[in-house]
């Protein structure tokens, strides 16, 4: 297919836009770096922690999805990548019932890689906070002492949801 040069400009307006949008330069928490994309990633999950109000995405890339919606999770396997989005939860205003996301706290991601990561359980344990996704800084030791109740299940809390086919 053969373009016409008026076309040229723009599409390549568009493809460096679009390389500058999707390439925030973010440092890496705990020595692992930002995974670019992850808020295209499919959903595995969600949760609502009632001790501090906060609701709860939680993301994968393929491998975990597939992990995930297979049943095929103890252990997830090798290249899976978890992401668990964090927001303070707030009441909606016409339906008291009911509470949707408001603040954005973080988001922590959990990258399996059982050779890289064998001290740390196969996982590489990070965070990035609030809006600026500025990197968590007190280490994998409580990302690790949080999941230890479960340790049987690969560390991961997360109970995959079940989808029609």
């Amino acid at each position: 297919m053969k373009l016409s040069s008026k076309f040229v400009p723009i599409i390549l307006l568009i493809a460096v836009s679009n390389s500058y949008a999707g390439s925030k330069t973010v440092a890496p928490s705990h020595g692992i770096n930002y995974p670019i994309g992850w808020q295209n990633w499919s959903t595995i999950a969600v949760s609502h922690r009632t001790d501090n109000n906060t609701s709860r995405v939680i993301l994968g890339n393929n491998i975990a999805v597939e992990a995930a919606r297979s049943g095929k999770t103890n252990p997830w396997p090798n290249g899976s990548i978890l992401g668990k989005v964090v927001w303070k939860d707030t009441e909606l205003k016409d339906w008291k019932a009911a509470t949707v996301p408001d603040e954005f706290v973080h988001a922590e991601f959990m990258f399996k890689n059982s050779d890289k990561y064998k001290e740390s359980y196969g996982w590489g344990w990070a965070r990035w906070v609030g809006l600026e996704q500025k990197p968590f800084e007190k280490g994998m030791q409580v990302c690790i002492s949080c999941h230890t109740p479960v340790e049987n299940m690969d560390w991961v809390y997360t109970h995959s949801a079940k989808f029609p086919e």
